[in-house]
């Protein structure tokens, strides 16, 4: 944990009222400025602090009143958590990568993007985002970038772009994490950006639901969201890891599809996924099965670079 981080939350220890649900002014402040600096957006648009980024993919359609006969567009590879939302809210979902062509806009109220991606490291050309957020608009629904791993691009000639930087935030929500660019995962700091009729309407909500990020975390996310030189550290440490990693995959035979950000690495090595999943297991190795992700997932798995240094390590001796 960045020390600057920890010496904030326990400086803020002592906080026995009630937070604000919109976030503290000095919160919503650096918020503010640092989607100002990392998506290139300017003004117009509304911030709010959640519970972690996973408690508001989970949420989301519950929070903006979907449910049954409303249809919910989610990539075709996915994080889990996406088609749970949709069915903890009664709502329908459908797979794609490009809804502007693929899908009927009949009952659309909600699409899901999310570049850079998990499980597959995809950044999105920002036409294609583009594309997406016009057709959201055009049918009337909210078009929610998850946009957590935007700060792990790892190819200098495609970085990854903010739904909020494409033509203004009208319809758009961009979610964002502590947990990947800060290591903030066991505090809870996410937060949410875009326009602010939406971010106003899931404020209002979430006061009833007390869905409140505790004032010493968000003290601790203040802190975060405004030093660079932890964020720095972070990123050199997950690189050293990648590097080490996609060498020693590449050589045992795997290939690495995608991958162009994030935390994990798409291998396959052209068998159903749960036979690579017992190849690596062989070796002491844990992989996440493609079909976690949704059926086109099925010949992959997702490798990921969180483990300690010491077990990359180890790993990468076990694949040599």
């Amino acid at each position: 944990m960045p020390a600057a981080v920890q010496a904030a939350l326990v400086g803020a220890a002592d906080s026995p009222g009630y937070p604000l649900t919109a976030g503290s002014p000095a919160l919503r402040a650096a918020i503010t400025d640092w989607v100002v600096r990392h998506t290139g957006v300017t003004g117009g648009f509304a911030v709010l602090p959640t519970i972690g980024s996973k408690e508001l993919v989970a949420g989301l359609p519950t929070l903006l009143g979907l449910g049954p006969g409303d249809v919910v567009v989610i990539p075709s590879v996915c994080y889990p958590t996406y088609e749970v939302g949709v069915r903890l809210a009664g709502a329908e979902v459908v797979r794609s990568d490009r809804p502007q062509v693929e899908v009927d806009p009949a009952g659309v109220r909600l699409v899901w993007v999310n570049s850079p991606g998990n499980p597959t490291g995809r950044v999105l050309p920002a036409a294609d985002l583009a594309a997406i957020v016009e057709w959201g608009r055009a049918v009337g629904a909210v078009v929610a970038s998850d946009e957590c791993y935007l700060s792990l691009g790892w190819d200098p000639a495609a970085p990854p772009v903010s739904a909020l930087s494409l033509g203004g935030v009208e319809g758009v929500l961009a979610v964002h994490s502590l947990s990947k660019r800060s290591n903030l995962a066991g505090y809870r700091a996410g937060f949410v950006a875009g326009d602010p009729e939406l971010v106003a309407d899931l404020l209002e909500v979430r006061k009833h639901g007390g869905l409140i990020v505790p004032a010493p975390v968000q003290a601790a996310m203040a802190a975060a969201l405004a030093d660079e030189e932890h964020v720095g550290a972070q990123r050199a440490r997950y690189a050293a890891r990648r590097e080490a990693l996609s060498g020693a995959l590449t050589a045992a035979g795997f290939t690495i599809d995608d991958s162009e950000a994030g935390l994990y690495l798409w291998v396959t090595d052209g068998n159903p996924c749960w036979e690579t999943v017992d190849r690596l297991a062989t070796l002491g190795i844990l992989a996440a099965p493609g079909e976690f992700y949704g059926p086109a997932g099925a010949k992959h798995v997702r490798v990921a670079l969180t483990g300690t240094d010491e077990r990359v390590a180890e790993a990468v001796r076990r694949l040599r």
